[in-house]
């Protein structure tokens, strides 16, 4: 893309580097930014800037937090006996958004994806084994994508909880196979939390 300057082709550049946004996409942000005044490009990049080096993780469950323990753990009137393990923050707000779950969370951080170089001790998986040690917990949903990161990291996950007297189940397969959570609509995420199934080792 030949733009005519060079600090506009790299805040484009910047603003490429964002998942899904392309160059074109890119420029058409940037352009937009360079009609607002300036205290409005101020309180933009501030408030990204605020975000980076003040936001915390919930010490629990590792979502993203004001506080040491984020809202959904500090709730009393959350049901302890469910847990709902998930990739990331994002399936946490998918879930949420369906309003058809009641219990706690766990945050993994990622899937166990050899191809990544990504293996079990870097989830927060022995966080998990921890957890359950003193806890209320009877039941762990498997809320992760249908694909075969997803399928590995369960497996791996169910081995760890043998010695643990809890339920394990995993969303049913109204996720389509290869799908990941956050572009699920909400209705069917919804019921596929409502229709779990009991996991079984294949």
């Amino acid at each position: 893309m030949n733009l005519p300057s060079k600090r506009l082709e790299q805040a484009v550049q910047a603003f490429s580097q964002l998942p899904g946004i392309g160059q074109k996409t890119a420029l058409r942000l940037v352009l937009h930014l360079l009609k607002k005044d300036n205290l409005q490009v101020n309180q933009f990049a501030a408030a990204f800037h605020k975000l980076k080096e003040e936001i915390n993780y919930c010490n629990i469950c590792f979502n993203i937090s004001d506080t040491e323990v984020c809202n959904i753990c500090s709730n009393t009137r959350r049901n302890k006996e469910e847990l709902c393990i998930v990739e990331d923050i994002r399936d946490i707000i998918a879930i949420e958004n369906t309003q058809q779950y009641n219990g706690l969370y766990h945050v993994l951080g990622g899937l166990i994806s050899p191809m990544e170089g990504k293996g079990p001790s870097d989830l927060q998986i022995d966080t998990l084994v921890d957890r359950l040690k003193n806890t209320e917990v009877k039941e762990i949903i498997m809320a992760l994508s249908a694909t075969m990161e997803g399928d590995t990291t369960i497996f791996y996950i169910h081995k760890k909880l043998k010695e643990f007297p809890v339920k394990i189940s995993t969303i049913s397969r109204g996720v389509a196979f290869g799908g990941e959570l956050e572009y699920v609509d909400e209705v069917t995420l919804g019921r596929s939390i409502l229709s779990r199934v009991a996991y079984q080792q294949g």
